[in-house]
């Protein structure tokens, strides 16, 4: 799904309190909140599902990652209708962009609880194969900043990403602890994104939550 450029983009996140710019940015936040867990979304796009998250758990910080501003500027926009809807202010919310490669370069070693890939983009092609945020590469970098036996909560619409994944996780040497392969079939409690709820009418959405 493209978003249009938005050249105004930075100075718009510049002038949001929830963005957090820098490293030196995020362990200011970090170390006043050194008693809560730490949840991140890699690849948020507009920020309903993280938004609920972070709603449904004040006592724990989620920050959301997105490499494009102009879809985190659009999900800033959505994150103020979300709370003036709810007449909240959620205080344990921020938003970074940065590419999911560098995640070593902000985050310290055992940080993070929980790491949530939501409906990813497939890059079906082979040569891009690496880019895939389930690619050993990215594992490597997940089981860096990951809490000892930490999480990673997957889904997606696309069927041969998802088995992807199941492969690319196993040979890893992760646990899976659930696997759906039909999720909305459940009755399992989940927190749907934007995404989500505009297409999962067209096949099903696969699950897996994996320890890593």
């Amino acid at each position: 799904m493209r978003i249009r450029n938005n050249p105004n983009a930075k100075v718009e996140l510049l002038n949001c309190d929830k963005f957090l710019e820098t490293r030196k940015d995020l362990q200011r936040i970090l170390d006043q909140n050194k008693d809560k867990k730490i949840y991140i979304e890699i690849g948020m796009g507009k920020g309903e599902f993280i938004s609920q998250m972070a709603h449904d758990n004040p006592n724990d910080i989620f920050i959301g990652i997105e490499l494009s501003v102009s879809v985190l500027a659009l999900a800033v926009k959505k994150i103020l209708r979300y709370e003036l809807a709810h007449n909240i202010h959620l205080k344990n919310l921020y938003l970074m962009s940065f590419d999911a490669s560098k995640i070593m370069e902000y985050f310290e070693v055992h940080q993070v609880e929980k790491i949530y890939l939501n409906f990813s983009d497939p890059w079906p092609k082979k040569k891009h194969i690496k880019r895939r945020l389930t690619h050993e590469n990215f594992l490597k970098e997940y089981k860096r900043v990951l809490k000892e036996k930490g999480i990673i909560e997957f889904k997606t619409d696309n069927r041969l990403l998802f088995e992807y994944s199941l492969v690319s996780m196993q040979n890893f040497g992760m646990k899976f602890l659930e696997v759906y392969l039909d999720l909305h079939s459940t009755d399992i409690p989940n927190v749907v994104t934007e995404y989500e709820t505009k297409f999962s009418s067209k096949g099903p959405i696969y699950k897996l939550v994996a320890q890593i």
